[in-house]
């Protein structure tokens, strides 16, 4: 028998604590830790830049969608590591000879407003002085056969605050706030300029206490997902050179020779990312990705609200009895677990942490948000925004199909090691899932906090404190779960009233 989420019941545990002491801190990977148990699945209605910068600030992560073409894609990472920083060390640099179109050229395109000038224009030229909104606000550009040049209108060296190579990032954030400018420049004992630092990274830092960033450069943390095709290394590459964390190989069945290759591929050519495997629902299935390098592993299987892959091929696992088996199985080795589906409510987070799990992925929780792609409409009064699964026809017909279909290149479809010689039937997309529209859920600033309090307050109730107390007691038959019945699990919902929604957070 196999249980979903609300097949299921945790039992209530002696609660001493406040819910202030509940810690929901946890590991997306071998190496990846997270303040919050939270990641944005890699769909194109779910996750870009501006969904992976506002999970990652909120103390989670997010994983970048692989419907892009391959610089598409890279240039959304590159969005995300250029978001927030500590010592920039690679800074968009100009010559002074450069002109007041290369500016607003470069500040329409990356959004920067502060750009150093060095003598040949790139990052370890010597510094000569540097452009900021102040420098540009009343400069005309009235001729466009002449321009401006930068050197007629920079802040120049003589007048600019620097550190020198060698300052820590604490030391150099005091001198920024001493001398009250937007961007601080590091230099070497040459003068030439090394890295740089930006006032408005001392404000974020501020706001977004828990941030998840690496330790090295202080940038937000962001994974990108890659599929299993030869082209797809060349995208792995591309997507590393940006800055990408995590890559997730991105396959609806992971446990497949495909899958296996390309781990072991990125886990020898990228040694310094980490690996997430999947899709796999049962132990056996996660012994293969395990032992093929995999540093965190993807569980779920026809189970999302726009999956139809259960219905259609009539394979995968109810995920409750997914998340726990496979769990049980890989915390002996060591490899977190994402719960990747299903997940409709606090509740149902709440359920998979205590089943074993060290996140969970969400899709249809998180596509309403403001930092999900794509643009609100109303129907019937009720404010929407589109979603669709990456096995739906519209998906598949951007390039999701090669998460579901695998094909030789030459017309022939694969199935294991055997060719289809005939009709080539592996060429034939079947959709497993579809398209539709979830509610307006507002802002990530307000949404994951109240998701963070649904989970903590379940986790209080459980009489838990951390989420490592809860897999201790699930593996010492300490937290116990009850099945529920149908009537039981009407009685635990809203019913015997009409009523209606209301929005807290």
């Amino acid at each position: 028998m196999a249980y979903s989420y609300d097949d299921i019941i945790v039992m209530p545990g002696h609660m001493n604590f406040g819910l202030d002491d509940v810690s929901i801190s946890t590991k997306l990977t071998r190496n990846i830790k997270l303040a919050v148990p939270f990641v944005s699945s890699p769909m194109d209605t779910v996750t870009e830049s501006k969904m992976a910068i506002g999970m990652a600030l909120q103390g989670g992560i997010g994983i970048i969608h692989s419907n892009f073409s391959i610089e598409g894609q890279a240039a959304e990472v590159r969005k995300v590591k250029k978001y927030k920083n500590g010592f920039i060390t690679n800074p968009v640099c100009l010559p002074p000879t450069a002109t007041l179109t290369d500016v607003r050229r470069i500040k329409a395109e990356l959004g920067y407003s502060g750009i150093p000038i060095t003598d040949n224009g790139q990052m370890g030229g010597k510094l000569v002085g540097i452009i900021s909104n102040r420098d540009t606000s009343f400069v005309s550009d009235d001729d466009p056969e002449t321009p401006p040049s930068v050197s007629d209108f920079m802040t120049p060296r003589s007048k600019l605050s620097v550190a020198l190579d060698g300052v820590t990032l604490e030391e150099a954030n005091d001198m920024l706030k001493a001398s009250k400018k937007g961007k601080l420049p590091v230099v070497d004992a040459s003068d030439r300029l090394v890295a740089l630092i930006a006032r408005t990274d001392l404000q974020k830092n501020m706001e977004f206490p828990l941030s998840t960033k690496d330790d090295d450069n202080k940038q937000l943390l962001v994974g990108a997902a890659v599929g299993t095709r030869p082209d797809d290394r060349d995208r792995a590459r591309a997507l590393v050179e940006a800055g990408a964390d995590v890559l997730v190989v991105d396959s609806s069945q992971g446990d497949s020779t495909y899958q296996i290759d390309m781990i072991v591929h990125l886990k020898s050519a990228h040694p310094t990312v980490d690996v997430i495997g999947g899709n796999v629902v049962t132990p056996s299935q996660a012994l293969h990705l395990i032992q093929a390098g995999a540093d965190g592993l993807r569980v779920g299987m026809g189970i999302g609200s726009i999956c139809t892959t259960q219905e259609l091929c009539a394979v995968g696992r109810a995920q409750a009895s997914a998340v726990y088996h496979v769990s049980k199985f890989a915390a002996k080795h060591g490899v977190p677990v994402l719960a990747d589906g299903g997940i409709k409510s606090t509740g149902h987070v709440t359920k998979a942490l205590t089943l074993g799990a060290s996140c969970v992925m969400m899709g249809s929780m998180l596509a309403g948000t403001d930092e999900a792609p794509g643009e609100y409409f109303y129907q019937d009064g009720v404010r929407l925004k589109s979603y669709r699964g990456m096995g739906s026809v519209e998906a598949m017909e951007r390039g999701s199909d090669k998460r579901y279909v695998w094909e030789d290149g030459s017309g022939s479809g694969k199935s294991g090691s055997k060719k289809i010689r005939s009709t080539p039937s592996a060429a034939v997309k079947v959709a497993q899932g579809v398209s539709g529209a979830v509610q307006d859920k507002g802002t990530l600033l307000r949404y994951v906090p109240y998701l963070c309090a649904g989970v903590r307050h379940g986790m209080q109730d459980a009489g838990l404190t951390s989420l490592e107390e809860a897999w201790e007691g699930l593996h010492e038959g300490k937290i116990r779960f009850e099945i529920r019945s149908p009537a039981a699990q009407k009685e635990g919902g809203v019913h015997g009233l009409h009523s209606y929604s209301k929005r807290l957070y």
